[in-house]
């Protein structure tokens, strides 16, 4: 009898959780930010990473050019879906807009809001993204997802992957954050 009354619990906390994500993936194309909103969003998810995250704001100084994804949005009932805008800095300079999505299957149900930067370390990373017309996580430049731990016992001896990423602002109910399998498009935006 306890495992009905789980079940139950389950798959109504998965109904909601799909039919909320379905509600905020609707609304996609109709929301594209603009530029100007990409940029607000990008230089005010860098300052909070970096006044949250001394290891971030190292990188950042020795970086190429930071990839910066504030606001992306992942809904899943066994499949998921996940989706962003964001933007290249080099310096505080922006030098380019691209979309993040991905898909996943598995064993999950959730909504759920979080951001990541991609410290692209060296000049090769960089070309890649640009040449490659579409970058999927997983092939390519090596990527290295570190934690506020790990981001401090970095030094410039051991900086030795090409990219580095940052996940910020987690919220909501779902378990995990897999970049891998993100694809990274460049975009133009409207004004």
């Amino acid at each position: 009898m306890k495992m009905k009354g789980i079940v139950a619990v389950l798959l109504a906390q998965a109904t909601l959780g799909l039919m909320l994500g379905a509600a905020v993936f609707a609304q996609v194309p109709s929301l594209a930010p603009t530029s100007v909103e990409i940029d607000r969003s990008v230089t005010t998810a860098l300052r909070d990473l970096y006044g949250h995250n001394e290891g971030a704001r190292a990188l950042g100084a020795k970086a190429k050019a930071v990839l910066v994804f504030p606001d992306i949005k992942k809904a899943a009932f066994i499949v998921g879906a996940q989706y962003g805008y964001g933007a290249l800095r080099k310096g505080t300079k922006t030098v380019g807009y691209y979309r993040t999505a991905a898909a996943s299957y598995g064993f999950q149900a959730g909504v759920k809001k979080f951001g990541y930067a991609l410290f692209f370390m060296t000049d090769s990373a960089l070309a890649y993204l640009d040449a490659s017309g579409g970058w999927a996580i997983g092939t390519g430049p090596s990527v290295v997802v570190l934690d506020q731990g790990a981001a401090r016992s970095l030094t410039t001896t051991n900086l030795r992957s090409d990219v580095y990423a940052f996940v910020f602002s987690q919220k909501g109910l779902m378990g995990g954050i897999g970049l891998e399998g993100s694809k990274i498009t460049k975009i133009t935006p409207s004004e």
